[in-house]
């Protein structure tokens, strides 16, 4: 799966937010989604069925997220813990729309790379440069697909119970480069957060909380990305 030349709408975590999500699309850009389109917000299966038109009408794509990896495993009845957020997106999955979200998601890229930009959920390796992402599995995925939807953890616990994330992935984007992701939250008013790195790379975090008390956010990105 490659991204079309020409001008992009980049769109952050949906969490279900299929509102915002149908203003967001509005557009004749073509549109690169980050991942997590289902989860918290009201109405999922919209999200989902908004998402897919764009597929079928060549319109735009979307990255796995790690909450479209824990949907396609709970779907294909692996062992995963189904808490509230998870439970209502399948609920609201009639036969015909879970089958087409299994197999959307099996085809979902890990990242992708348009010159000197990259795409991705939620963390940057080097070795997305030089690799293709993986198939999508269903156990466990490697080390490069686990940064791509996770980023990086520390191993910690957060007092709300989530992971705590580093940043020293950001370290690691070479000079001239820039990385859009989701999965993170670090925005602080409302507008996409912007990281530099050590090496010269910058990272750009489009998750401002849609379907969690926030909102989407999206960046239109000229020809060359």
């Amino acid at each position: 799966m490659t991204i079309p030349h020409g001008k992009l709408r980049v769109v952050g975590d949906v969490h279900g937010d299929a509102r915002g999500f149908a203003a967001a699309v509005a557009t004749d850009r073509f549109v690169v989604q980050l991942g997590d389109l289902t989860d918290h917000g009201p109405d999922s299966a919209e999200a989902l069925r908004i998402m897919f038109r764009l597929l079928d009408e060549g319109r735009g794509l979307f990255l796995l997220g790690n909450h479209d990896f824990k949907l396609l495993r709970a779907l294909a009845g692996q062992p995963v813990q189904v808490g509230p957020a998870l439970a209502e997106t399948i609920a609201q999955l009639d036969t015909e729309l879970r089958e087409r979200t299994m197999a959307e998601i099996a085809r979902a890229p890990g990242w992708l790379v348009r010159g000197k930009t990259l795409f991705v959920h939620g963390g940057f390796h080097p070795a997305m440069l030089a690799e293709a992402p993986p198939k999508v599995p269903l156990t466990r995925p490697d080390a490069i697909l686990s940064r791509a939807l996770y980023g990086e953890p520390t191993g910690r616990t957060q007092p709300d119970g989530f992971p705590e994330r580093s940043l020293r992935w950001v370290d690691r984007i070479p000079a001239g480069m820039t990385v859009y992701c989701g999965h993170d939250r670090r925005s602080g008013d409302g507008r996409p957060y912007v990281h530099r790195g050590a090496e010269g790379g910058v990272a750009v975090f489009l998750d401002t909380g849609a379907g969690k008390g926030g909102h989407l956010s999206w960046i239109d990105l000229a020809e060359e990305g």
